[in-house]
């Protein structure tokens, strides 16, 4: 038995033809506008509409989340950054140079998120040098989420596209 020719057949390395690529592209897409900043949407909507103990905790998870952003990015900042540099690099290389789809579906699903990684640092260093309030917090909070939006409709379309052009040119010409 083959079990490099089995755990392929069972993996489909043909990304875009692939039903699992497609469910988590909308996974992620739709954690990624509800988790702003690892606060959850629902919390913000609550503390909106109710206030109280639920803008207090709001307020109390956006400061940690932030303090935490702020520090991971302080400390570890420029590792990160090369280590992110290096791997989509090698996605893109492998990717779109040597035709690799799983590269490029790799690519693509998690470029588009480190730009979101990088609104989340942004909003958070704001975030850090202003007094918390329930609007400030709620405003900001509110933009990340659209700019999340924005750059996920747009992720998605790019993807797609790219995905019916290569699963189109597979099938046509039979790479």
């Amino acid at each position: 038995m083959d079990w490099y020719a089995t755990i392929f057949e069972i993996i489909d390395m043909r990304s875009f033809s692939n039903l699992w690529f497609w469910i988590v592209l909308a996974v992620v897409w739709s954690s990624a506008s509800h988790w702003v900043m690892g606060v959850p949407y629902d919390l913000l909507v609550r503390a909106r509409r109710i206030g109280g103990q639920a803008e207090i905790d709001l307020l109390d998870i956006v400061r940690i989340n932030a303090n935490r952003i702020i520090y991971i990015v302080d400390i570890s900042g420029a590792v990160i950054f090369a280590l992110t540099s290096f791997v989509f690099s090698g996605l893109a290389v492998m990717g779109f140079y040597y035709h690799v789809e799983f590269a490029q579906a790799v690519f693509l699903l998690l470029f588009p998120m480190t730009i979101v990684a990088l609104i989340n640092v942004s909003m958070a260093r704001r975030l850090q040098q202003q007094e918390m309030t329930l609007e400030i917090v709620s405003k900001a909070l509110t933009r990340s989420r659209l700019y999340t939006q924005i750059i996920g409709m747009f992720a998605i379309l790019v993807t797609s596209l790219w995905g019916m052009y290569q699963n189109f040119s597979i099938g046509v010409l039979g790479w």
